[in-house]
């Protein structure tokens, strides 16, 4: 392909196609250019990619698109043989020159997008299960990993740029996938990093407190999240399905009707169009009667807690807007299994239930014991909780953290997260107002491995450990450097310490 061909695809400013080379890869990352890249220069949230131009072009870029007319005018000047296109938006152009390289892979797919504060992964996860058990493959893109047709691969961000997008759709076209699932971060809607991706089906799973260090207020939270349905940025989907029992899905869902949408909702009252009635929650999971537009069906779940009945009745409706056989869903509900770090149990042959959770929000943390209350209600035992909050992200969180610990547990212990550049004490600091206010019996460890210690030494027979806030997350970011950490593992190496054998 050359310059002169992609860059007949960008909706662009002014364009020179210079020598008009050979094209050999498109890239934003000027460390990753080599002879015959394009490389796209865009104004980002951190940095600006037009500082990096020139290294480029040494490098041996063979165009480049910005979206600095000072940049434009340069390349010009210094670099006449280069091809150069002057752009409004960069991801935007980044998006375009990615389709066109790759073949348009977004034209042979048909992409669902799960956005919300909590659910997304379970949710999303639990979609790719259901497309799979109608014969079809998928590419999976969220917070835990990528799937690519089956092929499992490191996840680098919930939602990457458009270019490694385009890339991982292109590698599932040609392994046979036609799905696209898809984790759709507030902080990708509001960036761009899904331009150039048509939604055929959206869900919206909930909306609480979360990532306000960058969106400032939930009304601009609310607001990022909107654009995945209104039809304002992106294309509206087809089909919106909506969690009818979140307090902000009125308005999502009044957003993707005016814009075109068909609008799906699912939830535990009755008029929803998919719902869960004559619910039961066992330890094991749950069973309830499926009413829906599509048939009813009765159903048992190996998917323990409310929250998950939610994430698999979004994940039913989803599927079934993209086709697939209310018979099918039906049947496959028993073959699903739970998500690496969602309500996982830890087992070394104890005598109490171990639990990792990514509960990060006070929101998905009051879940989470609730859950646990409802499992030591027949035992008579006790509901332990360890969890922490992430340094450099939204404070507000951490004292409405500590009051859902201190609300829903018998005995918590405060630690780390991922503290990042802050002192880990400073940020406990700011959790233990919230605890204090609950009158919960409590103790403070920095140190996230002597915090798991600390909460499995006090757990008794029938009682419940909840380890929340890291999940699947394999690796903790310290001030210094980051080190390995797997919530799981340190559990399952604190429970033999205790004398307990076995594995998980």
């Amino acid at each position: 392909m050359q310059w002169s061909e992609l860059s007949t695809g960008l909706t662009a400013k002014a364009v020179e196609t210079g020598a008009n080379p050979e094209v050999t890869g498109v890239e934003y990352d000027s460390r990753r250019v080599v002879a015959g890249t394009v490389f796209v220069a865009m104004r980002g949230g951190s940095t600006d990619g037009n500082l990096y131009v020139s290294g480029a072009v040494a490098a041996g870029a063979a165009a480049v698109l910005t979206d600095s007319d000072e940049a434009y005018k340069r390349l010009g000047v210094e670099h006449p043989g280069v091809g150069r296109a002057l752009v409004a938006h960069g991801r935007k152009a980044l998006a375009e020159a990615a389709a066109g390289w790759f073949g348009h892979p977004e034209r042979k797919m048909r992409t669902t997008g799960v956005t919300g504060t909590n659910g997304k992964t379970t949710t999303a996860f639990l979609l790719e299960a259901l497309l799979a058990a109608a014969g079809r493959k998928s590419v999976l893109v969220g917070t835990i990993e990528y799937h690519v047709a089956g092929e499992v691969r490191p996840s680098a961000h919930t939602t990457p740029e458009s270019r490694d997008l385009f890339e991982l759709m292109a590698d599932g076209v040609e392994r046979g996938a036609t799905e696209l699932v898809m984790e759709v971060s507030s902080h990708a809607l509001e960036q761009g990093r899904v331009a150039g991706v048509s939604f055929d089906v959206a869900v919206f799973t909930n909306l609480t407190r979360d990532h306000l260090d960058y969106h400032g207020t939930m009304e601009e939270y609310f607001a990022a999240k909107r654009l995945l349905f209104d039809g304002s940025r992106y294309v509206a989907p087809r089909v919106a399905v909506v969690n009818v029992g979140d307090g902000w899905a009125p308005r999502m869902a009044t957003a993707a009707q005016a814009a075109g949408a068909e609008v799906v909702t699912f939830g535990l009252s009755a008029g929803s169009d998919w719902r869960a009635e004559e619910l039961r929650l066992t330890p094991g999971g749950a069973e309830f009667e499926l009413v829906s537009v599509a048939g009813r069906a009765r159903l048992k779940s190996g998917l323990a807690g409310e929250v998950n009945v939610l994430n698999l009745l979004g994940a039913l409706a989803a599927a079934h807007a993209r086709g697939v056989e209310f018979a099918t869903l039906v049947q496959a509900v028993g073959e699903l299994r739970p998500v690496p770090g969602r309500f996982q149990p830890v087992d070394a042959g104890q005598p109490f239930t171990v639990i990792v959770d990514y509960a990060h929000t006070d929101d998905a943390l009051r879940n989470l014991t609730g859950l646990a209350k409802g499992l030591v209600k027949a035992s008579g035992g006790r509901v332990i909780s360890m969890f922490g909050c992430g340094g450099d992200r939204d404070r507000t969180k951490r004292p409405k953290m500590g009051l859902a610990a201190g609300e829903g547990s018998d005995f918590v212990v405060a630690t780390s997260d991922n503290p990042r550049s802050e002192e880990p004490m400073a940020i406990l600091a700011e959790v233990l107002p919230g605890l204090d206010a609950t009158g919960v019996a409590y103790v403070v460890e920095p140190d996230r491995g002597l915090g798991i210690a600390a909460a499995l030494a006090e757990a008794k027979a029938g009682d419940v450990v909840l380890l929340a806030g890291k999940g699947h997350e394999k690796e903790q970011v310290l001030r210094d450097r980051t080190i390995p950490f797997d919530d799981a593992a340190v559990a399952l190496s604190a429970l033999r310490g205790l004398g307990y054998g076995g594995g998980q």
